[in-house]
């Protein structure tokens, strides 16, 4: 065999043992990288015992919040209910504190009527004080009395204690023993009247 022979198949052999080692390292490579891999997805995927703490400490986020909600619905009833008593108990408070100056009006008309010669100077002052109370309870609190002889007779108004016949046409308000009061349009106490009736033919 000629020199050159032996160089040509002596390259091929050696060009055949490159390719060999580059597909054996490419196979090496391929099957450390699939195993890297596969020890990373074992690594991320929890265990069944990390699962129950994860639910666990999920579970026991859960129950504080619901504690700290009905906890909080819980006061805020109280409260409410708390605010509804208190409107209850002192509803009338800024009426009877008004109410109070009429009441010391009264026991100075009282007092001043043991020392008093005059009678017409004790009814001046007692008319004094009802008028200043009923301009109060009328300004302030739209409490409005109603009722007067002449008036037409409107038995949802007005409660008839005695009727008698006369020269009316319709029914109307002869007398009036006691005086009627509204709220705004809400009757407090129908007034008590004597009614006249027309004629009966």
């Amino acid at each position: 065999m000629s020199e050159e022979n032996q160089n040509a198949e002596a390259a091929e052999n050696q060009t055949e043992e490159n390719v060999d080692s580059t597909e054996t390292k490419e196979s090496t490579d391929s099957t450390c990288s699939a195993e890297n891999n596969e020890k990373q997805e074992q690594q991320k995927e929890p265990t069944d015992a990390e699962k129950i703490a994860a639910l666990e400490k999920e579970n026991a986020e859960l129950k504080d919040q619901l504690l700290r909600r009905a906890a909080d619905f819980d006061n805020y009833r109280k409260r409410m209910l708390k605010e509804k008593q208190d409107t209850f108990d002192y509803a009338n408070a800024n009426l009877l504190g008004d109410l109070l100056e009429s009441l010391d009006n009264f026991d100075r008309t009282v007092e001043a009527s043991n020392n008093a010669t005059d009678a017409k100077s004790i009814a001046d002052g007692i008319k004094m004080i009802n008028k200043n109370l009923v301009k109060m309870l009328e300004d302030k609190y739209n409490l409005v009395s109603y009722g007067k002889p002449g008036d037409a007779f409107n038995p949802d108004e007005h409660e008839a204690l005695r009727s008698e016949e006369g020269k009316v046409k319709e029914p109307e308000i002869k007398e009036v023993y006691l005086k009627g009061y509204k709220l705004k349009e809400k009757i407090i106490r129908h007034a008590k009247v004597l009614v006249t009736m027309p004629v009966s033919e």
